[in-house]
C-alpha cells in the first residue's frame, strides 16, 4: 500500500488529487444544491471510481451517471443503487445487459428515437418489467435527441404506448454553452434552451401523457439549469476535480487533479524534458499546464515526454517532481489504474479507477 508515503516517493508518472480542493469543491456544490427543487446527479464519466461517486452521494447527490453500461456495472457491483446512463444504448447485447442491470438497480435510460424505443420495450418484456426512461431533446450541442416541439411529442406518444417502458421525463445536453463567456451571455442562453425543453413538456403533457421531470446542466452551466424552476436534475461532473481549461469558465471550482511528472534530462539551460507525454495527459482541449513551478512552461508533448522551456536561471535538476494539470480530465484519468489522494504532502488515499476503459 502506498498510504502514507510522500509525495516524492509516488514513481511516475502518476496521478494525483489534491484532497483539500477536492473536497472544497464537493462542498460548493453541494452547498449550492441545498434548499433548491433540483436535485444533483454528477456525472461520473469524468473520474470513473466509486469511492468517489458514493462521497458524491454522501454530500447530498440524488444518483450518478454514467456513460456506458459497462461503467454502470462497475457502479453498481459498487454499492450504488440510483443510476442514469447518459447516452441511448441500441444494440441487442447492450440492452440485455442493461435489462439485466435494471432488475437490480434503479436504471434510466434515454431514447430518441422509435426504433431504440421499441427495442427496449421487447427486451423489459421478456424480463417481466418496466424500464425507465428519459426522452432526450435535441437543444443545440449537435449530439443526440429529437427535435423539440411536434417531434418530440410524436415519440412520447410511442413511448407512452409501449407496454415496456415508463416516461419519466425530458433530458437534454446543454454542452455547447459550456464555455460561453462573458458568464452573463452564457446564462441567458441556457435559460432560452432550459424555454425549449420546458416548453415541450408542457406541449406533452396536455395530451395526458406524463413526463414530469426534466434532466440538463453541466459544471458550466449548473448555477443557471439549477436555479430555474422547472428543471428537476442536474448532470455536472467536471466540478469535483477539474481541468484547467475548464477551470477558466467555472473558477469557482479549482483544480485538484494533477498528473506527476519526473524531470529526466535537463540538456542545456533552456530546456528540460519529464516522463510524461501524451500517453499520460490527454490535450484534447489545447496544451496542459503546470503547477507552481515559476521558471517552466510547457512547449510540446510527444508520446511519452514533455518538453519544457526554462527562464535563464531556473532551478531544475534531473530528479524533480513537478505537476501538470491536463486540459481535459476525462481522457487523461483514463490512462490510469489508480489515483493517490493527498493531503498536504502524505498520500491519505489510493482508488483504483474501476471504470477505467469501460466503453461499451
Amino acid at each position: 500500500m502506498s498510504v502514507g508515503i510522500e509525495r516524492n516517493e509516488i514513481d511516475t508518472p502518476a496521478l494525483l488529487v489534491d484532497l483539500d480542493i477536492m473536497e472544497k469543491n464537493l462542498r460548493t456544490m453541494a452547498n449550492f444544491f441545498q434548499g433548491k427543487r433540483a436535485k444533483f446527479r454528477p456525472h461520473t464519466k469524468v473520474h470513473r471510481v466509486p469511492a468517489l461517486a458514493l462521497k458524491q452521494i454522501e454530500a447530498g447527490a440524488t444518483g450518478i451517471c454514467c456513460q456506458k453500461v459497462s461503467a454502470a456495472e462497475v457502479m453498481v457491483a459498487a454499492g450504488i443503487g440510483d443510476i442514469m446512463i447518459a447516452t441511448e444504448i441500441v444494440t441487442p447485447s447492450k440492452i440485455n445487459r442493461l435489462i439485466q442491470l435494471a432488475t437490480c438497480a434503479n436504471i434510466t435510460v434515454p431514447v430518441d428515437s422509435v426504433q431504440n424505443a421499441d427495442d427496449l420495450s421487447k427486451a423489459a418484456i421478456e424480463q417481466g418489467m418496466k424500464l425507465n426512461v428519459w426522452l432526450e431533446i435535441h437543444v443545440g450541442s449537435q449530439r443526440c435527441g429529437v427535435e423539440p416541439g411536434g417531434p418530440a411529442l410524436k415519440l412520447a406518444e410511442r413511448i407512452n404506448a409501449l407496454p415496456g417502458l415508463r416516461l419519466i421525463g425530458l433530458m437534454a445536453y446543454e454542452g455547447h454553452l459550456d464555455w460561453l463567456e462573458p458568464r452573463e451571455q452564457r446564462r441567458k442562453e441556457v435559460e432560452k434552451v432550459a424555454s425549449l425543453i420546458t416548453d415541450t413538456q408542457r406541449l406533452i403533457e396536455k395530451t395526458g401523457i406524463s413526463a414530469k421531470e426534466i434532466s440538463m446542466g453541466t459544471t458550466g452551466t449548473y448555477d443557471a439549469t439549477g436555479k430555474f424552476p422547472e428543471i428537476s436534475q442536474v448532470r455536472a461532473g467536471s466540478y469535483l476535480l477539474m481541468d484547467c481549461k475548464y477551470h477558466r469558465h467555472a473558477p469557482e471550482f479549482e483544480c485538484a487533479l494533477s498528473v506527476l511528472s519526473t524531470v529526466i534530462s535537463v540538456p542545456s539551460a533552456q530546456r528540460a524534458v519529464t516522463d510524461a507525454g501524451l500517453m499520460s495527459i490527454n490535450q484534447n482541449y489545447g496544451p496542459p499546464e503546470i503547477k507552481d513551478s515559476e521558471g517552466l512552461a510547457i512547449y510540446k508533448l510527444n508520446g511519452d515526454n514533455t518538453l519544457l522551456t526554462r527562464e535563464i536561471g531556473s532551478r531544475t535538476d534531473v530528479g524533480d517532481k513537478i505537476e501538470i494539470i491536463p486540459s481535459y480530465l476525462d481522457g487523461t484519468i483514463n490512462m490510469y489504474e489508480k489515483l493517490y489522494g493527498l493531503r498536504k504532502n502524505n498520500v491519505e488515499a489510493v482508488w483504483e479507477i474501476s471504470a477505467r476503459g469501460k466503453s461499451d
